[in-house]
């Protein structure tokens, strides 16, 4: 089996795509912040103590899907073209979901995952003095569009 990232003698190293033509790429990825019915009836007023929940992790997101190279070694440095990050309050916490888009080389799945972690992780930190059994949960990759793959969706789950 060939590995990508291991070259001949077993080191890591990213993969070369200087020779791939830009073509448009999408990917969305979702994950959950569970929490208390005390922080979701907190989220729903506006009365969380550090203040606009979901605004900070909004643009925790967004900012997170810029940095994903410097996070994660082997990923390539892309144009981030655009970042969508929406969360939606739930009656067991906070849903999220984050959109990245490119015209580039690879693909852009690791920035919409890092978009939800980081979006997540704020979540949790804004709500830790409220409820310290916050939790992030299900972080995945639900869609992508473009590049040599094509489109890949996965099963039961909207984009």
């Amino acid at each position: 089996m060939d590995f990508t990232h291991l070259d001949e003698a077993g080191h890591a190293r990213m993969v070369d795509v200087t020779a791939k033509e830009p073509t448009v790429r999408s990917a969305t990825a979702r994950g959950a912040v569970a929490c208390s019915a005390e922080v979701v009836a907190a989220l729903r007023s506006g009365t969380v103590p550090k203040g606009d929940v979901l605004a900070v992790a909004r643009i925790a997101g967004i900012q997170a899907a810029k940095a994903t190279p410097t996070l994660l070694p082997l990923a390539h440095v892309i144009g981030v073209h655009g970042v969508t990050v929406d969360l939606e309050i739930t009656d067991t916490g906070v849903e999220i979901a984050a959109t990245v888009r490119t015209a580039d080389r690879t693909g852009v799945e690791m920035e919409a995952l890092t978009a939800v972690a980081v979006s997540g992780l704020a979540v949790v930190d804004m709500v830790k003095g409220t409820d310290r059994s916050a939790s992030l949960e299900h972080v995945r990759v639900v869609a992508k569009s473009g590049g040599r793959s094509g489109d890949w969706s996965r099963p039961g789950e909207p984009a």
